[in-house]
C-alpha cells in the first residue's frame, strides 16, 4: 500500500481530517480531533495506530476505538455529518 491510497482511505471515514502537528515528514489523521493514527512520510510507508496490537492490521479499529472513546455530544456531531451508526 502507498501513502496515497492509504491517505484516501483514512480520509474517507466521517469527520476525518489531516494535519502535520509534530513535523513535516509526520501525517496526522484525526477524527473530531482526535488522532487515531499517524504515518510517516519519509523513506517507506509506516503507520502508527491506536488499537488493540492483535487488530493493528486494520486502521478501522483505530478510528472504532476513538469514536468509542468521544463524548455524546462529538458522537452527535459525528453522526450528523454522514448520518452513521456509531
Amino acid at each position: 500500500m502507498n501513502i496515497e491510497i492509504f491517505r484516501d482511505y483514512c480520509l474517507a471515514k466521517p469527520g476525518v481530517t489531516e494535519g502535520f502537528p509534530f513535523d513535516e515528514t509526520t501525517l496526522v489523521f484525526k477524527v473530531m480531533e482526535k488522532m487515531f493514527t499517524l504515518a510517516n512520510l519519509d523513506g517507506d510507508l509506516s503507520v502508527n495506530l491506536k488499537c488493540d496490537p492483535e487488530k493493528a492490521v486494520l486502521t478501522d479499529h483505530s478510528y472504532e476505538l476513538v469514536v468509542d472513546s468521544m463524548t455524546k455530544i462529538k458522537k452527535e456531531q459525528l453522526k450528523k455529518l454522514k448520518n452513521i451508526k456509531i
